[in-house]
């Protein structure tokens, strides 16, 4: 561990977002991200930026930034559920960060309303929930970007294996078409089960 690690992990913010709470199929994804010095320039919600724009961010935030990724998959989701798996994707992340810092960072703010803290087993951390805070503060943003790309390009790999559902489009949501391939042709292994739409076609 060389000075410049050790002073970022007593000093440093991370930031810590979700992507793929909603969709009907696929992971839940989160991302933990301290920012670096050089960090890029325009980071906000990902929800508010341009595919082209995401595309050309995420680089940049690996390059320049301190980041971990964590995923839970659908097995889990339908185990404990999206809020429980959603909590234990973000502690994946910040596991994964804090491994490669060797050490924690002084805060961690969180997009939303609720932390992991008392929620899911592994958390640590100090940490702080804040509403909108992927439009507001710069270290989510990042998170929030690396989260949904990751996702967006698992969900596009599972596509080619699944073709039916459109999935390179919608990403796993809901979507007219989404529904309509589902009743045509069934529910697939990464179809999560707990949630409404796709319980009803299995029950059928």
């Amino acid at each position: 561990m060389n000075r410049r690690t050790a002073i970022i992990r007593h000093s440093a913010i991370a930031g810590v977002d979700e992507a793929g709470r909603g969709p009907l199929a696929g992971p839940v994804v989160a991302a933990a991200v301290i920012l670096g010095h050089d960090a890029p320039a325009g980071l906000d919600d990902s929800k508010k930026l341009s595919a082209a724009r995401r595309a050309r961010l995420e680089p940049a935030i690996k390059d320049s930034c301190h980041w971990a990724l964590g995923i839970a998959d659908v097995d889990e989701i339908d185990r404990i559920n999206i809020f429980a798996a959603t909590m234990l994707a973000m502690t994946r992340a910040m596991e994964g960060l804090c491994a490669a810092l060797q050490g924690d960072p002084a805060d961690v703010l969180i997009d939303g309303n609720l932390t992991p803290a008392g929620r899911c087993e592994g958390w640590r951390w100090p940490a702080r929930a804040l509403v909108g805070g992927d439009g507001l503060e710069p270290c989510i943003s990042a998170a929030s970007i690396l989260a949904k790309e990751h996702r967006d390009r698992l969900m596009r790999e599972a596509a080619q294996r699944h073709p039916h559902y459109g999935w390179e489009r919608n990403m796993g949501y809901g979507t007219k078409e989404h529904l309509a391939a589902l009743r045509t042709h069934g529910p697939t292994p990464l179809h999560r089960r707990s949630f409404a739409p796709v319980a009803q076609l299995v029950l059928l």
